[in-house]
């Protein structure tokens, strides 16, 4: 099409005044030249282009957005996994905290623990911890020798929109983390 313009355009401007006849239709048989199209298959890769990206794109972003949330999954647990294992290293020791409200005072065996958490993860909300003990029960670290256990139960929200609706009912993966260790053999009068 492109060729059959320019070939008119050139007749015209050659002052032949009859475009009729066998000159059109010679100027419409000819075959197209290999500038003539490329043109046509520039503008059909673009519009094909555009059709891939439309449907490439949705699939990429949603796997981009599986990364990011999986990720801050994956950071989360292991923070929190790392937290609790320092607090069952310090646990088996029988050592205390001291108490920073009260200067010369130590913190609880249980709550210089959950400390020792909250210091390997700062930032990190460290309310659903529970810590039993095999001789002590629920809610003591237990006594030398004896087998203790820290738990915790947490959700992370997920960051994208995308993502959370995935995970039912409230867009959050959650997880329980624990560890066990075994008391070392402290003295008896650092239990509490």
């Amino acid at each position: 099409m492109w060729t059959l313009r320019k070939r008119i355009d050139q007749m015209r401007n050659s002052n032949q005044a009859d475009l009729s006849g066998t000159e059109c239709a010679s100027a419409m048989n000819e075959p197209l030249t290999p500038a003539a199209s490329q043109g046509h298959k520039v503008r059909a890769s673009r519009g094909q282009s555009l059709v891939e990206m439309a449907l490439v794109l949705p699939v990429f972003l949603m796997l981009l957005c599986g990364v990011v949330d999986f990720s801050n999954v994956f950071y989360t647990e292991m923070t929190v996994q790392n937290a609790l294992r320092q607090a069952g290293r310090f646990a088996t020791t029988g050592n205390h905290l001291a108490d920073p409200n009260n200067p010369g005072n130590n913190l609880t065996r249980v709550n210089s623990i959950i400390a020792t958490a909250q210091q390997a993860a700062p930032g990190f909300n460290f309310n659903s911890i529970s810590i039993s003990s095999v001789n002590g029960g629920a809610g003591s670290a237990g006594g030398p020798g004896d087998i203790v256990t820290i738990s915790m139960s947490t959700g992370v929200p997920m960051l994208t929109p995308v993502i959370a609706p995935f995970f039912k009912p409230n867009g959050k993966y959650n997880f329980t983390v624990s560890v066990t260790f075994k008391n070392e053999p402290f003295p008896a009068n650092q239990t509490t």
